[in-house]
């Protein structure tokens, strides 16, 4: 049985896009699922857009998503040397020829054409039957041109059949005769990529549906080249609320990993949700761990319709897909603390919150107060911000729950110190001791218990909700509790 070979070859012209990492999951997970080779090429030719910083940022990208890659990196201009053999290979096997057309006359004709309304208007083949003498003579003259490939002329169609789309034709009649070498002798994409395809051996080409234009001109290639062709599966494209491509100009920084990456997200997490954009299991399964997605994982499960990446713009709760947000939630939620814990010393190195005690005396602390508090959080980030009371004492007070519970009980600057002092006297500070003196106090004072918790909540943690007000007590440690507690004047002067 001839071994899966998939490749993923990305432009390093800038950032991970999710779309091609998206592209670059789906070929790992037929690669895996397959026990085949994914093959990773970046495709440098563009000399002047093509950066390392680029291919660093890819490198990068791809380790920090956890899709490892069996060959590679190779490099497209590495080959430049086989492109150009290829080239002179068509045009000594008459499958391609010089074309001394300048830009000039092909604007011109393409003008007419259009004004004269024609279907047509693609190159007409002038230079196609050039004589041999013709060709020298112009060469001796030093016209600069391009190589085109000759498309056959012949009735019938170019075929293949796509894994996801089904068979797909076109008339040969329709394929204009295109450009594979430009005028200063470099090869242009569509030779390159079918000769690194056949050099690596590639049996599957797993890619956008904006790539189909090309297929069909590079299915007349294998065939003139005399290789095989693989197995093409087209992934349905992925586009926003108003059916726009996404992409860095028309939508920012969410289209790029680095971004998920620098907001706490967990990689499994992203690469999950992008399984999920253009492919379904058949089920109602949407938590996939790595195993299950690539036993899961089929070309027949793919859509043959544009997914669509639900951003809506300046939307501060859902500053991304809401689904993506929720799955990485759920992660969040069940992540082995000790591997929670590896995330959020990251952030919080970066954040300037990290103490080096979370991994020595405090450590037990630590793992339990992230148990205790990710159940409302999305991304790690969240610790640093939304849970930096537990670990800081500069954290904000959210304006929702200090005008709710706060502002709306100017009594609590008397009430709250009070209770305070109740804490501080407590001989033994427990979740049932501090319960008591709350709820003993609030009856003495002829109100809720509602207000006193409430106010308690929003003091100490800045926040309208989270775990329970007695654990949160606990976790802050009566020293913590009376300090604050004592210093809520403060918050009515804002």
């Amino acid at each position: 049985m001839t071994e899966v070979r998939v490749r993923f070859p990305p432009s390093p012209t800038g950032y991970l896009h999710i779309g091609s990492a998206r592209t670059a999951l789906l070929n790992w997970l037929w690669a895996r699922k397959n026990n085949g080779k994914l093959v990773l090429r970046i495709e440098d030719t563009d000399e002047e857009r093509s950066t390392q910083q680029s291919i660093d940022g890819i490198l990068d990208g791809l380790e920090w998503l956890g899709l490892d890659w069996d060959e590679g990196p190779y490099f497209q201009t590495e080959f430049a040397d086989e492109h150009c053999k290829a080239a002179e290979q068509l045009l000594a096997a008459g499958h391609a020829y010089k074309c001394f057309c300048t830009k000039e006359e092909l604007e011109r004709k393409r003008e007419a054409a259009m004004a004269a309304k024609q279907d047509e208007v693609g190159y007409d083949g002038t230079c196609r039957h050039l004589s041999p003498e013709q060709i020298e003579e112009k060469e001796r003259q030093g016209i600069p041109y391009v190589i085109r490939f000759k498309v056959p002329e012949r009735q019938g169609k170019v075929a293949y059949e796509d894994k996801v789309l089904g068979t797909i034709e076109r008339a040969y009649s329709d394929v204009e005769d295109f450009v594979i070498v430009r005028s200063n002798g470099k090869p242009l994409y569509l030779l390159c990529n079918v000769v690194d395809d056949i050099r690596d051996r590639i049996t599957h080409i797993l890619r956008g549906q904006d790539h189909l234009s090309n297929t069909t001109r590079q299915v007349l290639l294998y065939e003139a080249l005399g290789a095989p062709q693989p197995v093409f599966a087209h992934m349905p494209l992925t586009l926003d609320l108003q059916k726009r491509k996404i992409s860095k100009r028309s939508h920012g920084e969410i289209v790029a990993v680095q971004f998920y990456r620098d907001k706490g997200f967990i990689p499994w997490a992203l690469c999950n949700f992008l399984a999920l954009l253009g492919w379904n299991p058949g089920t109602e399964q949407e938590i996939f761990s790595r195993e299950e997605l690539i036993d899961a994982f089929s070309l027949e499960r793919i859509s043959k319709v544009n997914s669509v990446f639900n951003h809506q713009k300046d939307d501060p709760k859902f500053f991304t897909d809401p689904k993506l947000i929720s799955i990485n939630a759920q992660y969040l939620h069940a992540l082995p603390i000790d591997e929670l814990a590896a995330m959020v010393k990251h952030d919080f190195i970066k954040q300037g919150l990290w103490d080096e005690v979370y991994e020595s005396e405090r450590k037990d602390w630590f793992l339990a107060t992230l148990a205790l508090i990710r159940d409302r959080f999305h991304t790690v980030c969240d610790f640093a911000t939304r849970g930096r009371a537990y670990f800081a004492d500069d954290y904000e007070v959210e304006e929702a729950p200090l005008k709710k519970n706060i502002l709306k009980y100017p009594d609590l600057k008397t009430w709250l110190p009070l209770l305070a002092e109740r804490f501080a006297a407590l001989p033994e500070f427990s979740k049932e001791s501090a319960e008591e003196s709350t709820r003993a106090l609030a009856e003495e004072l002829e109100i809720k218990p509602g207000v006193l918790i409430n106010g308690m909540r929003t003091v100490l943690t800045g926040q309208l909700a989270g775990p329970g007000m007695f654990d949160i007590l606990l976790t802050l440690g009566r020293e913590t509790v009376v300090q604050r507690l004592q210093n809520v004047e403060h918050l009515y002067k804002a």
